[in-house]
């Protein structure tokens, strides 16, 4: 249910191209009503070559505070930028635009960010370790990105895999810079096989369709790694229910938007909200776990909401 709409409520856009997929909306109007923020979050269909024309358009409206940015647009705003944070600056792409006191339009990154909290949220090791990120995408860029300047827990390796002739190499270009400083090789995987590494990160939109295939053979992967697939949609995937049914560790996206939306409350001034959310995210855990994985939900003493089990009690399917 949405926050009630008034005349002076703060509106904040989310452009997509599709749009339909996204959940943030979901999420964030949860947050505002649950703590007594007057503002909305509202989905709104962008074609690619339409996007900074809509930017540049929808903040001459005083009312709208800020904008998240779903596919594609999230390296197409850039040009826009007059900030940035270090993460949207190594990934060349942002999923939030703030316009300041002076006008200017900053941008955040925030995607990748979450993913590394998600993974340090359910005690995933990274540090060292060889990880394959499927997809080149945004998503794919923001969590390369992440994990590259995760300083003394940097990756040792983060190879990129996607079928897009370049793609890949492109954005492993791009961060390889970046992760000199932590030692960390950034490179394009040669194909999707995910043996030989201990972490996969399925950022493609494999999984979205029912006809879709797996996104790797999860045959392959070895008996100590770990898969998190970030899609919002179809939770358990294809892809976490088959590992999980090899007895490895596999875990939803659900907690990389979790643990990123404290920051995306800090970046649009909700300090008091970002730091009730870091204190205690479950009632948005409620919400967003289906009834599949509903077991990997725990009460918590006090809370007066359920919070997620440890990796250890995870249900397996």
């Amino acid at each position: 249910m949405l926050p009630t709409i008034q005349g002076n409520t703060d509106v904040y856009l989310i452009p997509g191209d599709p749009v339909e997929q996204v959940r943030a909306p979901d999420v964030f109007n949860l947050i505002f009503k649950t703590m007594g923020i007057n503002a909305v979050l509202v989905p709104v269909h962008v074609a690619a070559g339409d996007i900074e024309t809509f930017v540049r358009s929808a903040f001459l409206a005083k009312n709208i505070k800020g904008m998240f940015l779903a596919i594609p647009h999230k390296s197409l705003v850039m040009g826009l930028l007059s900030h940035c944070n270090d993460y949207g600056r190594v990934a060349g792409a942002v999923n939030g635009i703030r316009r300041n006191a002076d006008g200017s339009l900053e941008g955040g990154l925030f995607d990748g960010k979450g993913l590394v909290s998600a993974l340090d949220y359910f005690s995933i090791g990274y540090a060292g370790k060889r990880v394959l990120v499927l997809g080149a995408g945004g998503g794919a860029s923001a969590i390369a990105a992440s994990l590259a300047i995760a300083g003394s827990n940097a990756p040792a390796e983060i190879a990129l895999y996607d079928p897009v002739p370049g793609k890949a190499e492109a954005v492993a270009a791009h961060i390889a810079s970046a992760a000199q400083a932590a030692g960390t090789r950034v490179l394009q995987a040669g194909s999707s096989d995910p043996s030989g590494y201990d972490l996969v990160i399925n950022a493609s939109p494999l999984g979205l369709q029912a006809s879709d295939p797996l996104p790797c053979d999860v045959q392959r992967l070895a008996p100590h790694a770990a898969v998190v697939d970030i899609l919002m949609k179809n939770q358990p995937t294809p892809l976490v229910r088959a590992v999980r049914a090899r007895g490895l560790v596999a875990q939803p996206g659900f907690e990389m938007l979790i643990q990123q939306a404290p920051d995306y409350l800090a970046f649009f001034g909700y300090t008091e909200a970002a730091e009730a959310v870091r204190r205690d995210a479950t009632f948005i855990r409620e919400h967003l776990y289906p009834a599949a994985l509903a077991g990997e939900i725990r009460r918590v003493a006090g809370s007066g909401h359920a919070q997620s089990a440890p990796l250890a009690d995870a249900a397996v399917f």
